[in-house]
């Protein structure tokens, strides 16, 4: 399996990671909260990049990646009632995105498929939408981080451990592996 294939998914995998994490530290309520109606709750956030993924990643090699059964605009309306029913669709879209690219090989990187007509090859969607969701969960992270405030837990080197993240790393050996191994 190419490198490339390899590293794609652990990066997916990563930021799924994060979203799981931040979950964890909301309350349900935090979940639908949006700074005004311009803005976006999480809830939102998700049914948006579920929403994009499911159409994207099913038959991801034989349709176009917008499927004529996607109401983008209806992603940006709140239709979930409870936390659970947010984390059940961020893992079906997940899970749909993972069923399509763990059999990818290193000779279908170079197939064109398409999106919105639009032909892309393999490589370069893969691209679009891994960009597309750290985007995305990215904004997540951001505005849970605003409403938990003080007590968020960070996702990543907490403010002022940055020496003692680099002492530890220096401390072994160097080694070829992806960042996220070690998460």
């Amino acid at each position: 399996m190419s490198s490339y294939l390899n590293s794609v998914k652990k990066q997916f995998e990563y930021y799924k990671s994060l979203g799981d994490k931040t979950f964890t530290q909301l309350k349900d309520d935090h979940f639908f909260w949006h700074p005004n109606e311009e803005n976006n709750s999480i809830a939102i956030m998700v049914k948006h990049i579920a929403g994009n993924m499911l159409s994207r990643w099913t038959n991801f090699l034989t349709e176009d990646g917008e499927k004529d059964w996607r109401n983008r605009d209806q992603e940006f309306m709140n239709s979930f009632e409870t936390k659970e029913e947010v984390i059940a669709y961020w893992n079906e879209g997940w899970n749909c995105l993972f069923k399509a690219i763990n059999p990818l090989t290193e000779k279908d990187l170079e197939r064109i498929i398409y999106i919105r007509n639009h032909g892309h090859s393999v490589t370069e969607a893969i691209n679009r939408q891994l960009c597309h969701y750290s985007y995305h969960v990215g904004q997540i992270v951001f505005l849970a981080k605003i409403m938990v405030d003080q007590d968020w837990k960070s996702l990543s080197i907490p403010k002022g451990k940055s020496q003692a993240y680099n002492q530890d790393k220096f401390s072994k050996e160097k080694s070829r592996k992806h960042f996220t191994d070690d998460l």
